[in-house]
């Protein structure tokens, strides 16, 4: 990246790209794929393993999944059931023996690109509230004990997301959080096609420059899993990959490029039919974590 123009995305796979294009390599940053060519399905794990990784690519020491599935908003539900299945895997894997899970919704849901994170909470098993009245024993197939909140935003609260779950975490004592939040993405063939999952915790809003508080376990005291898709692309990116195919006038192009930056800072593409989309790919993640906190067997992840 050029000059001041500066390309904003959530996705470690995507910073990682950025440092590839340039052929610069990080040390401290490892790289592992794998594909499902039949089901086009493909999986990028980018760890980032020292300190001088994280400094690199702006972001915590960690491990970062990101699952890239083409048919993932798709009305197939086999092919929605197979990501669910996988997610799942990576979701059990992480959060290994820990029984209880408090799943915290990020995002406005009156703001439909940003309403993934209360759309999926919408959809989960609740269970905690039957295991302390009844026993484990009511909780059904789901074999562990699942607490759910949807914390809004601060213009709706008043209150920093940060505040209102450190709350719950102190009141209820869950040992894992799960944080679903809508993502900014580098690319649009990226949007509402990509699954992040990682273990560094997450900070609400900062794909579109409204930085909040981080939920994370340093602040928290218990593990955070984040989970997250990317729904808008920053529109200062869409017209600087533009302008990367004209191959006039481009002593020009930086100061342009910096140009736009300025004025399009506060604005984000999301595609057209948006609403159906995030009802799709929330049922597909709820799916996911549903699985995951049952009994049910589901395929060996590789």
């Amino acid at each position: 990246m050029q000059g001041n123009f500066q390309v904003r995305t959530d996705l470690a796979l995507e910073t990682r790209e950025s440092f590839a294009k340039d052929h610069v390599e990080i040390r401290g940053v490892r790289i592992e794929e794998a594909a499902d060519e039949e089901h086009e399905l493909y999986t990028t794990t980018v760890v980032i393993e020292t300190e001088n990784g994280a400094r690199a690519m702006g972001k915590p020491v960690g491990n970062y999944i990101t699952l890239e599935a083409p048919n993932l908003s798709s009305e197939n539900e086999e092919e929605q059931r197979r990501v669910s299945e996988m997610l799942a895997g990576y979701v059990r894997k992480l959060l290994g023996e820990r029984d209880a899970v408090l799943v915290v919704g990020l995002g406005n849901r009156e703001v439909t690109p940003d309403a993934l994170g209360p759309q999926v909470v919408n959809q989960l098993q609740i269970t905690r509230h039957m295991v302390r009245e009844y026993g484990k024993s009511y909780s059904g197939k789901m074999n562990r004990i699942v607490s759910a909140v949807v914390p809004g935003v601060m213009a709706q609260t008043g209150m920093e997301t940060l505040e209102m779950v450190r709350g719950i975490v102190r009141e209820t004592k869950p040992e894992a959080v799960i944080a679903i939040d809508a993502l900014a993405a580098r690319s649009t063939r990226r949007l509402n096609r990509t699954i992040q999952i990682t273990d560094t915790g997450i900070n609400p809003g900062s794909g579109v420059g409204n930085h909040r508080e981080g939920i994370r376990e340093d602040l928290l005291g218990i593990p955070v899993i984040a989970i997250g898709v990317p729904t808008v692309v920053d529109a200062a990116t869409i017209v600087n990959d533009a302008m990367e195919q004209v191959a006039e006038a481009r002593e020009y192009q930086q100061s342009l490029r910096e140009r736009i930056a300025m004025q399009l800072s506060t604005m984000f593409v999301t595609p057209k039919d948006i609403d159906e989309t995030i009802r799709r790919v929330s049922f597909t993640l709820a799916e996911a974590l549903n699985i995951a906190f049952s009994d049910a067997p589901i395929s060996d992840i590789k």
